[in-house]
């Protein structure tokens, strides 16, 4: 079978399931923008191997500071991604991570073609605007917020499966008339490729955090992020008496943010841009704090994949976010910290990684149980399986008649 699986952000677990599904005997394009800047997964291929890689975006520099331009570009990446999808002739298209003006083009080529696809909902893009339009956002954008969930709503309509990462997603889906055809399958982490690591590793000591205790926060930092609660959290631990530093790998707006409020509160922060994905056990295991951030608006629609990269890579994580958000309820789970996203909840965080800092035992039963729920949980041949079974469906192939 023929599937062209396109993850606009080119992250991980996405790539590790494409890779799984060359492995049964598909054959597989994995589709990605270059020009979304982000941690991506091991986006080539090895030898032996069948699988493609085949990016749009090439050379291009997203425009995030300005609406009009990234419109436009959004726009272009569609038809970008609609030539790819008519040139590699698949059975059968899945789309994940997709801004809406791009996944409108796709789905209504793709219509035209004669091509089944399947929308793999990793956020709910017109609530997620909606939500901060009322209190960051001008007007205009909640006209943007109306448009958005217009094309999100058409799309999911047009495609012949959903695929969606939290029951939440369901009402959504259940008010556009889409429930009927939805699946939940929830996020995962690969196992083999973010794996624990000794503390001071070779990444720890290019730093120079070998001898130093690190909070530590790896990923995207926008909407969803209020990147302020780092720098303050951190301050209140030095405060409390534990000399700390804050590591930040990240690349975007927020990075002024950050600078700022570091220089006045006084906080040693350490600055990187995303990492090669090939260092990222090393990267997660200097990290004697893991942090997630999630601004409660965010909880119903966004679970962030980071929090399962932390779980795999054993190490203690601490949650602002919100207690109902499927990410915290598994950081709950292994006795990490998850606290709501603001201020009043920075001494109750600071007191807890106090404590993880200075019990090394109590650091270590932490991270352990951490792993053995990404490994119960995460088990790739389960996910794969449902994936299969909805994407063979769709594309009108019997999944019996496949080789394996």
């Amino acid at each position: 079978m023929r599937i062209l699986l396109h993850d606009y952000s080119g992250h991980p677990f996405q790539v590790e399931l494409s890779r799984e599904l060359s492995r049964r005997g598909h054959d597989v394009t994995h589709s990605y923008c270059d020009a979304y800047t982000s941690g991506k997964g091991h986006l080539r291929t090895e030898p032996g191997e069948t699988l493609r890689f085949e990016p749009i975006g090439v050379g291009v520099v997203i425009a995030k500071m300005s609406f009009g331009k990234r419109l436009v570009q959004e726009l272009r990446f569609g038809v970008e991604l609609a030539r790819q999808a008519r040139r590699t002739r698949p059975d059968v298209v899945m789309a994940s991570n997709v801004p809406i003006p791009t996944l409108v083009i796709l789905a209504a080529v793709l219509r035209l073609s004669g091509i089944p696809w399947v929308l793999w909902h990793q956020d709910v893009q017109a609530v997620a605007i909606r939500s901060f339009a009322g209190k960051k956002l001008s007007r205009a954008f909640t006209v943007v917020a109306t448009l958005i969930g217009a094309g999100e709503k058409w799309c999911a309509r047009r495609a012949a499966a959903v695929v969606v990462i939290a029951d939440s997603f369901v009402d959504v889906h259940r008010r556009w008339g889409t429930a009927g055809k939805t699946t939940v399958i929830p996020n995962w982490a690969p196992l083999e490729e973010i794996r624990p690591v000794t503390r001071t590793n070779a990444w720890s000591h290019e730093h120079g955090l070998d001898e130093t205790r690190t909070l530590l926060y790896s990923g995207t930092l926008g909407l969803k992020h209020n990147p302020g609660l780092l720098v303050g959290l951190a301050r209140q631990v030095i405060d409390a008496g534990q000399p700390v530093r804050l590591v930040v790998v990240n690349q975007g707006p927020a990075e002024e943010v950050l600078r700022e409020e570091a220089a006045r509160l006084d906080v040693p922060l350490l600055l990187l841009p995303f990492q090669p994905y090939e260092r990222l056990s090393e990267v997660l295991g200097s990290g004697d704090v893991l942090v997630v951030l999630l601004e409660q608006d965010a909880g119903a629609f966004s679970v962030p994949s980071k929090t399962l990269s932390y779980l795999c890579a054993g190490r203690p994580v601490l949650g602002l976010m919100p207690a109902e958000n499927l990410a915290a309820t598994l950081v709950a789970s292994v006795d990490g910290c998850v606290l709501p996203p603001n201020e009043t909840s920075l001494p109750e965080a600071a007191d807890w990684v106090r404590r993880v800092l200075t019990d090394d035992e109590h650091a270590a039963t932490l991270g352990k149980a951490a792993r053995a729920l990404a490994e119960e949980e995460f088990a790739l041949a389960r996910c794969a399986d449902s994936f299969e079974q909805i994407l063979t469906t769709s594309g009108g192939v019997e999944t019996l008649a496949l080789t394996r």
